[in-house]
């Protein structure tokens, strides 16, 4: 795999190269990763958060030829770095704006709208966008179709599973978003944090797997400790992962809660949840 750099673009694949934020963190792996698309005429994708070196760093680099910033989705780690590097370069930005649910970057407040198979292009490249609502409701993935390499932002990661943060984000969505992606020609997933995934139709399909096994516990712990809240089932549930991270667990636990609601399968009364009767 290609080395993962903050102060250079390394190529990723023919027409993309990837530089990534000085931000690492638990959340954010190595930092976010920022993609950049052509040769002569240029798109960004996910400048990520305002930092001035990342910034400098994106701005020499495209050296007076970026034309698109396109953003996943705005999440404070991906889009912050939108507006200061528009400002300094001109180029145009792209992406779905949602109401503040408290975890949104509150700057990225005006933008081009994608719909569903919008493009973004030139001679050298097609960017098609692909909804992804699910991690957050106004999540993006981008193909770039020349080199079958899919650009995903929080919606595949590295290495980890996305949290589901209601009510922005859907587990319903999540699930119906990955089903859809193996509608698409792609070889590669870049993703937001960490390294490209291979074989991407199988990564989908585990997944889907995952979050389906993880519903059944949902389900089996209700039958075990019902009424309960969402932070008194989280121990149960997420028994397989470090505590230290139960409380974004909380997050898709919830999410995952919502779905089993929607279907008629849970209900809740006094921020208590049951199976239904």
């Amino acid at each position: 795999m290609p080395d993962i750099t903050h102060d250079t673009a390394t190529p990723v694949s023919a027409r993309v190269r990837r530089i990534t934020a000085p931000n690492p963190g638990r959340m954010t792996g190595p930092g976010t990763n920022t993609y950049i698309v052509g040769e002569h005429e240029l798109a960004v994708i996910d400048p990520g958060p305002p930092i001035d070196s990342h910034i400098d760093a994106l701005v020499d680099i495209c050296a007076g030829r970026l034309k698109w910033i396109l953003v996943t989705h705005t999440h404070r780690d991906h889009s912050p770095g939108a507006v200061p590097l528009a400002e300094r370069t001109g180029a145009e930005l792209i992406g779905n704006i949602i109401p503040n649910d408290g975890f949104q970057d509150v700057s990225f407040n005006t933008a081009r709208p994608l719909a569903q198979d919008d493009t973004v292009g030139n001679d050298e490249f097609t960017i098609r966008a692909l909804l992804t609502p699910g991690h957050v409701a106004n999540h993006v993935c981008y193909l770039v179709e020349e080199d079958r390499l899919l650009v995903t932002g929080d919606h595949m990661m590295g290495g980890s599973t996305v949290v589901i943060v209601p009510p922005a984000g859907s587990m319903k969505d999540y699930i119906e978003s990955l089903e859809r992606m193996l509608n698409y020609d792609v070889e590669f997933v870049a993703p937001g944090h960490g390294d490209l995934i291979a074989q991407p139709a199988d990564e989908v399909r585990r997944l889907i797997a995952h979050r389906l096994k993880r519903e059944d516990k949902v389900a089996e712990a209700l039958k075990q400790l019902a009424p309960s809240s969402v932070k008194g089932l989280v121990p149960t549930v997420y028994d397989d992962v470090d505590p230290a991270m139960h409380e974004w667990a909380a997050l898709s636990l919830h999410a995952h809660l919502l779905k089993l609601e929607a279907e008629g399968r849970a209900v809740v009364a006094d921020e208590l949840w049951s199976l239904q009767a």
